[in-house]
């Protein structure tokens, strides 16, 4: 199978700076990556923390960044006004939609719930086969280090198949995370086997 062609990228994020500085330093990068490789950016709409730092770095580097973002919300997360284009939904649901939709790929840069449920629900459509896009994780300063725990617990404990730790990858850096990214290679089909005989 060939390889998927990535012309943009979904990256969840949040739109809280965090407490430590590589945290915005990281979107930074990101977004200045994207832009040198003429990806386009898609992601949550806000002109805050890791969110603005992120759309603001694709900007300046003369990228493509379209924020999604539902009506309810302009106002809480301070919409970014200054966008390639910027897309108003009625919902959540429609605003993650969209956003898959829009989008070759996904990242998931530090965040809180919102980023942790838009990260679980892109691996739970992989692991469906409703999707066969590349998810990374951009594990800054080991971020992300108690979530990969978390999967290794799951699949130890019979919950999670050892096959689907290969659904998402991650990296420390921008750089690695996104050759990886591009030198992804879906799988075959997806796996329906939930339980064996035994487990029922």
């Amino acid at each position: 199978m060939p390889r998927p062609i990535i012309k943009r990228i979904c990256v969840f994020c949040g739109s809280r700076p965090g407490n430590r500085p590589e945290y915005l330093e990281a979107a930074r990068e990101l977004g200045r990556l994207l832009a040198e490789r003429q990806i386009g950016l898609v992601y949550g709409g806000a002109s805050v923390g890791m969110m603005g730092a992120l759309a603001n770095a694709v900007l300046r580097g003369g990228g493509e960044a379209i924020g999604v973002i539902p009506e309810s919300l302009v106002r809480r997360e301070l919409a970014h006004d200054d966008l390639t284009e910027l897309r108003v939904v009625n919902s959540m649901h429609e605003r993650k939609a969209l956003m898959a939709e829009l989008s070759d790929a996904v990242i998931a840069l530090p965040g809180g719930f919102g980023t942790f449920e838009e990260l679980f629900e892109t691996i739970t459509w992989s692991q469906l086969g409703i999707h066969r896009k590349a998810i990374g994780l951009l594990n800054v300063g080991g971020f992300y280090d108690g979530l990969l725990n978390l999967v290794e617990h799951a699949i130890e404990e019979g919950f999670v198949m050892s096959a689907d730790r290969e659904m998402f990858l991650h990296a420390a850096t921008p750089d690695v995370l996104l050759d990886r990214l591009v030198g992804y290679e879906p799988p075959q089909a997806p796996s329906f086997k939930w339980l064996e005989r035994n487990q029922t």
